[in-house]
C-alpha cells in the first residue's frame, strides 16, 4: 500500500524545517569534546608511601575542575556549559542553543589527610593525584597499673 510522503520518518523535521533536532544527540560531544567517552575514567596506582590516582577529563579547563575534602572523602567534580548563539546577517537572533554538564566521584583517602597532603596538577586533559598513605593515630595499649600494700 502507498502511503502519501508526509507519513514519512521526517515528518517534523519537514513541518518545522528545524535542523538542530538532531543535534541532541551530539550534545556531551559538543559539551567536552571527541573523547566524551573516555570522561572520568580513573586509575589507581599503590605505592608504598602513596597513591597515584589519575582520572580523565577530557575537554575541561583547570578551572572548572574543584577538587574537596570532607570527613575523609576526596570528591572530584567537573562542571562546564556551552553557549552557542546564531544570527542572521542582519544580527536578528536565529537560534540560541544553552549546554551544561557536570560530573563528580568520591574517593574515600582517610580521616588523617588534608587538602595539603594531597597534590594535584592538570596536563593534557588529565588530573593526577598524589595521595599519601597516612596511619590511623595508634590507640594507647592498655596497660595494667600495679597496686602496691
Amino acid at each position: 500500500m502507498l502511503m502519501p510522503s508526509i507519513f514519512d520518518e521526517k515528518l517534523f523535521d519537514n513541518w518545522f524545517d528545524f535542523p538542530m533536532f538532531g543535534d541532541y544527540d551530539n550534545t556531551e560531544r559538543k559539551l567536552y569534546g571527541r573523547h566524551a567517552d573516555r570522561l572520568m575514567k580513573t586509575d589507581v596506582h599503590e605505592n608504598d608511601d602513596h597513591y597515584e590516582v589519575d582520572i580523565d577529563l577530557p575537554g575541561f579547563k583547570k578551572e572548572e575542575i574543584s577538587l574537596e575534602l570532607d570527613n575523609g572523602y576526596l570528591t572530584v567534580s567537573a562542571a562546564k556549559g556551552l553557549d552557542k548563539d546564531e544570527t542572521d546577517h542582519r544580527g536578528k537572533l536565529i537560534r540560541q542553543e544553552r549546554y551544561s554538564g557536570s560530573m563528580q566521584r568520591s574517593f574515600y583517602v582517610g580521616e588523617n589527610l588534608t587538602e595539603e597532603d594531597i597534590k594535584a596538577t592538570f596536563r593534557h586533559g588529565v588530573l593526577s593525584l598524589n595521595v599519601p598513605k597516612k596511619e590511623q593515630a595508634k590507640v594507647p595499649e592498655k596497660k595494667m597499673i600495679m597496686i602496691e600494700g
